[in-house]
């Protein structure tokens, strides 16, 4: 009988899969993939010949076409081959569900049908992240949106907090058919957030590598330049915090601990 596991190859080519998921696609009778360039697919094909790339089914060649039919074609290509009967792996960038919906569609629809099916967790970006620029988000917290979401719902950021805008270079783009926002956008972005930042808050454009000998991208720029800045489809936003952490005096005095204790 067939059946589905989700993989994430982490952020760099090789390096960073889980002994785990590396298995299960050297075990697997067929593997989709879905990587971020000509390198990560070659390494894979190395651990099991029998790879389909699901990048094929993005627009070709200046094809208009709305990514929520290429996501169905990628996940119909998925549940194909395990109806087959197939051990079918599909191997995903990263964490295989961060920001990845063909993977969390896949997986409802093979367990709807009967058939095993599962996740593995990879790297992500976020981990990276964090690793690279030297912050604990346990010191104040961290919240984290998708950039259009965050425009496009009534969401509240807590200065107090690091803040994550992930898809930063499609921020404020609905139709799901192109893959770059415009300055226009990211100035509309600029107004909302100035009304918990200041203009000249620092933030920070963050991508992480996909290689061992390259360096992550760390740009720090004024919330003002954002409209300005070179974006590109792995970059990430973050946006530090503006204010300092304020005690909730009435929990605190409910618990009996004194502020002065919490240094």
């Amino acid at each position: 009988m067939g059946s589905l596991v989700c993989v994430g190859t982490g952020l760099q080519l090789a390096g960073q899969i889980s002994v785990m998921s590396r298995s299960y696609i050297e075990h697997a009778d067929i593997v989709l993939s879905l990587l971020p360039d000509g390198f990560s697919q070659r390494w894979i094909q190395q651990i099991n010949p029998n790879v389909i790339n699901l990048q094929q089914y993005y627009a070709q060649d200046g094809e208009v076409k709305n990514r929520r039919e290429t996501y169905e074609q990628m996940v119909c290509v998925i549940l194909d081959a395990v109806r087959a009967g197939k051990k079918t792996v599909c191997a995903l960038y990263g964490h295989p569900g961060v920001f990845a919906c063909v993977s969390h569609l896949a997986i409802a629809r093979a367990r709807a049908e009967g058939f095993s099916a599962k996740m593995e967790p990879g790297i992500s970006a976020e981990a990276c992240l964090w690793a690279d620029l030297g912050i604990d988000p346990g010191n104040s917290g961290h919240q984290s949106f998708e950039a259009s979401q965050f425009m496009f719902f009534n969401h509240t950021p807590d200065p107090a907090t690091h803040v994550l805008l992930w898809q930063i270079a499609i921020a404020g783009e609905h139709t799901l058919t192109e893959f770059h926002t415009t300055s226009a956008r990211l100035q509309i972005l600029v107004e909302q957030l100035n009304q918990w930042y200041p203009r000249d808050h620092e933030v920070i454009i963050y991508e992480a590598a996909n290689l061992p000998i390259q360096l992550p991208r760390i740009e720090r720029l004024p919330l003002a330049d954002l409209p300005y800045a070179n974006l590109t489809p792995i970059s990430t936003l973050l946006i530090p915090p503006a204010k300092k952490l304020k005690y909730n005096y009435a929990i605190l005095a409910k618990l009996g601990i004194d502020p002065e204790s919490l240094g």
